[in-house]
């Protein structure tokens, strides 16, 4: 191995190093104290009673857990928004889980606890996932109240979900293991069975005190709504369990019956390891994503058998495109090629750039494989489309609108994974999180934002300083340097995939040994829904 590989897998190894570090931290939710009194009510936390329900021997694939990173901190802060999610395998079927950590603030509902319920109600919805949510939960998180309750993309939206899932025929089974008030009180009810742990889980509109404010009524909670009342008296819930393991083995009961359905049939044969090493995917980038490389590299170590079959290999070369297979599955792969290579005109071109005729060619390959019903994979790693007067005289823009248009309009699955930059329009065109990708996973070296760092700190220095000059201020080359220094440091930790992550512009943040993984897992979930809708486009510039 040279140098270079070599200085490159320790920056990158570094970096997972640090993602499974503050992970670890991320997990253990509102704190050990918080852990110790869930245990001392005989109660578990979220992820242990995740643990309990899947199947042995199989992984929960958790999503959003870095949601809400270093966010909410006036607060206490809220880790993984108070949300525990993913997909696990219970009775051999695949699920999507959410279950409140009662360890952060109650499991109360924060603005972002809300946007990641959404998010998972979303890919449950788009892959015909069964649906189990563990409820534990005090309600809305009262002193932002206004920024969860009322509007469209808020709590009541998840109730909504409920009933379209449910008109849907998707299976939603809720355990409530806690407490379950207010509005949330209609999640369990409007879900197919709903299951209580007697003497901890409860449902009510308003709990014992609003009762004693609103009516005068003085009551205890167990016989305002607990398992013994809903389950004897309004008929509400349908089981009632001594223990919390006993009601989740009912739901494991519950999907061992539940019957199959028609697959959308996207090819699969029998898996081969990539003849690449996978240690490539550790090699490749540099440190700060600072030198040229060849995409091909890593799509050889993601792709059975490192088989890839280029789309139009001579044409539109800062776009890679082609057909291979990932654990089996067939793929399309649309990938941004970081070498500085040259046109069919001899011309140089840049690396991580989309021009014209990369636009062009993948558009075209978006509809092949929209035709042929392939799963379409992003592998982004793009600075924008090129500037300039012999781009824009060329129609960069209307070939731009043509990848934009192909992508907002494919209808096979498509699966982004942010590799290293992914900037501006570039972020849109290779299918950024507003383009309905079903998942979206980011590697450590991730940066998303409108352009790269240098670039608008330069910008954001020039506006401040005219700004200041306009004033009659006058600025030193120091205070220049100064300024620079600081915006600068404020944009960088805004492209960092924990920011991207804990505001859930992506769903995870993922080692890249674990890529080809995350990929087939994805199209095992999609291929769950056999429901297409023929391709339409729109109208654009030919």
């Amino acid at each position: 191995m040279d140098l270079q590989k070599n200085k490159n897998e320790d920056w990158m190894r570094l970096l997972s190093s640090e993602v499974k570090k503050r992970r670890a931290e991320v997990m253990l939710g509102g704190g050990k104290k918080s852990i110790e009194k869930q245990h001392s009510r005989n109660k578990q936390t979220a992820r242990e009673r995740i643990d309990y329900l899947i199947d042995k021997n199989t992984t929960f694939h958790e999503l959003g857990s870095f949601t809400a990173y270093e966010m909410y901190k006036e607060y206490g802060g809220c880790p993984s928004g108070g949300l525990v999610s993913g997909i696990g395998e219970i009775s051999g079927r695949k699920c999507m889980i959410i279950a409140n950590d009662q360890t952060v603030k109650a499991g109360a509902w924060f603005p972002i606890t809300a946007k990641k319920f959404l998010r998972m109600q979303e890919i449950a919805i788009e892959n015909h996932l069964p649906t189990i949510y563990l409820v534990d939960s005090a309600g809305v998180f009262l002193p932002l109240q206004s920024e969860v309750f009322p509007d469209k993309e808020h709590f009541g939206r998840a109730f909504y979900n409920n009933a379209r899932m449910s008109g849907m025929g998707l299976t939603q089974i809720s355990a409530v293991l806690g407490a379950c008030v207010a509005g949330g009180a209609y999640l369990p009810i409007m879900s197919d069975e709903t299951l209580m742990v007697e003497g901890a889980g409860s449902i009510f509109l308003a709990g014992p005190y609003l009762v004693k404010a609103a009516i005068g009524e003085d009551i205890d909670a167990e016989t305002l709504g607990g398992a013994a009342t809903h389950n004897e008296i309004s008929g509400i819930a349908d089981y009632k369990f001594a223990t919390e393991n006993e009601c989740l083995d009912q739901v494991k009961r519950i999907m061992a019956k539940t019957g199959g359905h028609p697959k959308a049939g996207f090819d699969k044969v029998k898996a081969l390891p990539p003849k690449t090493d996978p240690a490539t995917l550790y090699q490749t980038l540099s440190e700060n994503n600072s030198k040229p490389y060849d995409t091909l590299d890593i799509i050889h170590a993601l792709v059975d058998d490192s088989q890839f079959d280029q789309f139009k290999e001579g044409y539109g070369k800062t776009i890679v495109c082609g057909y291979g297979r990932i654990d089996g599955w067939a793929v399309g792969i649309v990938a941004n090629q970081r070498l500085i290579v040259k046109s069919a005109k001899g011309e140089m071109q840049l690396g991580g750039v989309i021009y014209g005729d990369s636009a062009d060619k993948a558009a075209r390959f978006i509809l092949n494989c929209n035709q042929k019903k392939i799963p379409l994979v992003f592998l982004q790693d793009v600075t924008g489309f090129m500037v300039g007067s012999k781009s824009e005289h060329s129609g960069i823009t209307k070939d731009g609108a043509k990848l934009v248009q192909a992508v907002a309009n494919s209808v096979v699955p498509k699966i982004t994974i942010v590799i290293g930059n992914s900037f501006g329009a570039g972020n849109y065109a290779m299918c950024g999180k507003a383009y309905d990708p079903r998942f979206i996973y980011a590697w450590p070296s991730a940066k998303i934002a409108v352009m790269g760092g240098s670039q608008a700190a330069k910008t954001l220095l020039q506006i401040q300083v005219a700004s200041k000059k306009a004033k009659g201020e006058i600025v030193s080359e120091a205070e220049e340097n100064a300024l620079l220094e600081r915006i600068t440091s404020s944009y960088e930790e805004q492209t960092t995939p924990y920011y991207a992550a804990a505001r859930l512009w992506v769903d995870e943040i993922i080692d890249p040994g674990a890529t080809r993984d995350k990929i087939a897992l994805a199209i095992s979930c999609a291929n769950e829904n056999p429901d297409f809708d023929p391709l339409r486009l729109g109208v654009f510039q030919v």
